[in-house]
This record gives structure tokens, C-alpha cells and sequence, in this order.
């Protein structure tokens, strides 16, 4: 398995969906947080979901989940998979992306890169091992993420 991408661009500058559940019954969120390597010998992605989105209890629930990379012109949809909560609007029918079997998970039509990964590690954050400044940046009076580790099975191109 072989794949060639700017990590650090792909993830923190376009943007990605985390998608978690099976076709009858899933959730997908906007991430900006993430990394990919080698763990256990296995290839890895690494992601981060806060404990209260709604896209945690699939991640939980699933054994498998997807990222997957979209084209400049869908930024304005991955903002709104950002923005709003699958509890209050149905994203998944959202106008401007197919949902679609990806693996043992989901993906969408429009991606143009996605990984399906098999969930292998699961931890909270925990803010004792936290510089300050992180602290007050992202976690002062909100909710903490739990880390997802998981081995890519499979390249969607």
C-alpha cells in the first residue's frame, strides 16, 4: 500500500470528513486535526473527536471509520459538516455529497482521496499532559477529545 500526500497540508489546511457507521445508519463530521505514520507495523491515521460530538457515539460504536479528502470547490459543505450536528439536521443527505459503501465503512462519491480504517486504539486526552496555552485554547469550558488511532485497510483514489 503506497500513498503520497502532504499530511500536514491535507489535514489542516483542506480539510477532511470523518465518517463512522454503516449505510443505514451514520454520521460524518469535519475534521482539521490529524496525522498519519506507522504503529505496530502497521500504516496508521491518528484523529480527534471531542466527547460530545455527535460523530463520537458512531466512532465508539463502529469498528471501522473513514477519512476522505474532498476538492477546494466542497469546502463550503465540509464547513457545514463542521458547523452543524447531525442531531439537528440530516447531514447525510446534505445536497452536494453521495453517500457511498467505502469498505466495511462510508465515504461520499465526491472525495477525491479515502482512507478506511480499522479502529485499533482508543484514549481520552488528558489535560495534566498539556501545556497551559493548549488548555486555555481549546479545552477551557469545553469538552475534551478522545484519540482515535486506526490501521488503514484500504486507498480510495
Amino acid at each position: 500500500m503506497e500513498l503520497t500526500i502532504d499530511v500536514f497540508g491535507q489535514f489542516d489546511k483542506k480539510w477532511a470528513l470523518l465518517t463512522a457507521g454503516t449505510k443505514d445508519n451514520f454520521n460524518a463530521m469535519t475534521i482539521s486535526w490529524g496525522g498519519a505514520g506507522t504503529l505496530w507495523g502497521k500504516p496508521v491515521v491518528t484523529t480527534y473527536v471531542r466527547t460530545s460530538r455527535y460523530t463520537h457515539e458512531y466512532m465508539d460504536s463502529n469498528d471501522y471509520f473513514t477519512i476522505s479528502f474532498y476538492p477546494e470547490d466542497k469546502k463550503s459543505i465540509l464547513g457545514v459538516f463542521g458547523s452543524k450536528s447531525g442531531r439537528d439536521i440530516d447531514k447525510m443527505n446534505y445536497e452536494g455529497l453521495t453517500a457511498k459503501e467505502a469498505g466495511e465503512s462510508i465515504s461520499f462519491e465526491e472525495a477525491e482521496l479515502t482512507l478506511v480504517c480499522k479502529k485499533l486504539f482508543k484514549q481520552q486526552l488528558d489535560e495534566k499532559n498539556m501545556p497551559e496555552d493548549v488548555i486555555k485554547s481549546y479545552y477551557e469550558g469545553d469538552a475534551p477529545h478522545d484519540m482515535y488511532i486506526g490501521e488503514v485497510v484500504e486507498i480510495i483514489k
